[in-house]
């Protein structure tokens, strides 16, 4: 593989970052979230909650800040140019540029699981091995998905304030998606959206768990047996309790048994993923094969 070299120089980049160290240490402070609400959710299992609480909200953030300047920084020094005279395409310096900084942020990412791991086994004891393969597998998904979109984002954008400032914009319509789209459907349909008591759309559903983070919140939801949802899984559990309305879109709160349309299904979720690194790599493929990279 020709763009190997680059992949490992990039790898290296990432494992010499101070910026990814710190993402780790952040996902392990973030995630270890030992509740009573927690516990009585998937008991031992809460280990492996962990997980899914220090990936949700830092893991889009930190993936972002990390990997768009992959390209930006080249263009910024000028070494773009000796990289475009290497003799590989522009589509192997792309995957070059991709899974490097994949593999780098994976170990790094792979160390707080571990320690999340080995802190929740030291708390509460063992636990099951299955869910747990799972998660992690579904958390390499995202951080590929993640991946895909900060290059995507290096190849599309050639001004580091402006890709700073799309960065952020990612993070706060991420974080409001829920309102975003609530208000949407409303004003497209002429019916609101309560959050406490969602009305049964199989769409407005869908479209809540499409993003990166959504879709893997509804993916490890599913394999921590908790609900069809695209919020964290403490919150999915107390939606469903018998006299709490919290904000939350649970599709088990709002459909009848049997009737939530088969796209809903949390497994779909493994297509998201995968459709968020392969579209953006598609895209940045052309932009970087057709485009002026200097």
């Amino acid at each position: 593989m020709q763009w190997s070299p680059l992949a490992r120089r990039e790898c290296r980049t990432m494992l010499t970052s101070k910026g990814a160290w710190i993402l780790t240490a952040l996902i392990v402070l973030w995630g270890f979230r030992p509740t009573y609400t927690g516990w009585n959710a998937i008991g031992q299992n809460i280990t492996i909650g962990y997980i899914q609480t220090g990936v949700n909200v830092l893991l889009p953030i930190g993936v972002l800040l990390l990997t768009y300047q992959s390209l930006i920084g080249e263009r910024t020094t000028g070494s773009i140019k000796f990289l475009i005279a290497l003799p590989l395409k522009r589509t192997h310096i792309l995957l070059g540029k991709s899974v490097g900084r994949f593999a780098g942020l994976g170990a790094t990412v792979g160390v707080a699981v571990l320690l999340l791991t080995g802190i929740g086994v030291f708390e509460h004891g063992a636990f099951a091995i299955r869910p747990f393969v799972g998660v992690v597998l579904a958390t390499v998904l995202l951080l590929a998905a993640l991946v895909s979109l900060g290059v995507l984002l290096s190849t599309a954008v050639k001004s580091t304030v402006s890709a700073a400032g799309i960065v952020v914009g990612y993070i706060l319509v991420t974080l409001f998606w829920n309102t975003v789209v609530s208000k949407v459907y409303t004003v497209v349909t002429g019916v609101p959206v309560n959050p406490y008591d969602a009305p049964a759309s199989g769409p407005l559903f869908f479209v809540l768990r499409l993003t990166p983070d959504g879709a893997y919140n509804v993916l490890t939801n599913w394999l921590l047996g908790v609900g069809n949802s695209a919020d964290q899984f403490r919150t999915v559990y107390t939606k469903l309790k018998p006299g709490h309305g919290i904000n939350a879109f649970v599709v088990e709160a709002a459909f009848e048994s049997g009737t939530a349309p088969w796209y809903l299904h949390p497994v779909l979720s493994v297509g998201i993923l995968a459709g968020w690194i392969a579209v953006p790599f598609v895209l940045s493929r052309r932009i970087f094969n057709t485009g002026d990279v200097l």
